[in-house]
Parts: structure tokens; C-alpha cells; sequence
């Protein structure tokens, strides 16, 4: 072989060793949105009756009337995980259904507006569900 094959079979070589180096030395990306506008400081309890749950990519959402202790039922829109997250700690495609009555801790939106971030989820038959570790820890216990 020739040194120009060498140079070839040298380059391709590096070229490789180089490739391979970068994609293990890469950091997995453990959100693809931030938090900020969910307010964790100022977690609230809501009870109600959810209208709809949407299982869906990228994130499942919990539709649901109901109020803060003391204060006229209102409907909220609830983001959680995604499915794949979900699954993981327990979570099923049919763990709420419409109609079903609920207690959920929420990080509310810092607009004002009538949603949140699910941190809790009691559901009729007592289990306790969480929205996974990204978003935080509830600050408030459901019982």
C-alpha cells in the first residue's frame, strides 16, 4: 500500500476515533423547557372533577373543575410529564378517567391564568400519584 492509502486509512481513522469521542462525552438533555412560570413557592390544593385527560406527547394534561378550599370552583388546566416519564413511576394510560373526583397539589402559573403544574394527584381509589423528579417536590401533603 502506498503512503497516500496510508494518509486515507490514517484520516478515516481519526476522523472515527473523533466522532466517537464527542457523541460519549455529551450530556443528556434532562428537560426541554424551564419551570419559571409555575410557581412552586405557592403551591395550592385544588378538589374536583376532572372533564378531560389528554395522554399525549410531550406532556400529559389534566382538565379539571374544581377550587381552592374556600373559593368558588373554577376550571384549571394542569400540565404534567410526558407518558414515558409517567409510566415509569407508575402512572397508566387510563390512571384518570372524566367524571372521576380528585384532590391534586399544583405549582399555579405566575400569570394568574387558570393552570398549573401537577406535583400531586390523589385519585378516587386513594392512590397517591407524583409527576415525577424534573418539576420538584409538593410542599403539601395529600391525605
Amino acid at each position: 500500500m502506498g503512503s497516500t492509502g496510508k494518509r486515507v486509512r490514517r484520516a478515516a481513522y481519526l476522523a472515527t476515533a473523533t466522532a466517537v469521542l464527542g457523541l460519549s462525552t455529551t450530556q443528556p438533555a434532562s428537560a426541554h423547557h424551564s419551570f419559571a412560570m409555575f410557581d412552586s413557592e405557592h403551591q395550592v390544593k385544588i378538589s374536583g372533577t376532572i372533564t378531560k385527560f389528554d395522554w399525549t406527547n410531550p406532556h400529559i394534561y389534566l382538565f379539571i373543575t374544581g377550587n381552592e378550599s374556600g373559593k368558588e370552583a373554577k376550571s384549571w388546566t394542569i400540565e404534567g410529564a410526558s407518558p414515558g416519564i409517567l409510566n415509569r413511576i407508575g402512572w397508566k394510560f387510563n390512571a384518570v378517567k372524566a367524571g372521576d373526583k380528585v384532590e391534586m397539589v399544583i405549582a399555579p402559573l405566575r400569570s394568574g391564568e387558570q393552570g398549573g403544574l401537577l406535583k400531586l394527584i390523589k385519585l378516587p381509589n386513594g392512590q397517591v400519584l407524583n409527576n415525577g423528579g424534573f418539576a420538584g417536590p409538593a410542599t403539601i401533603e395529600l391525605k
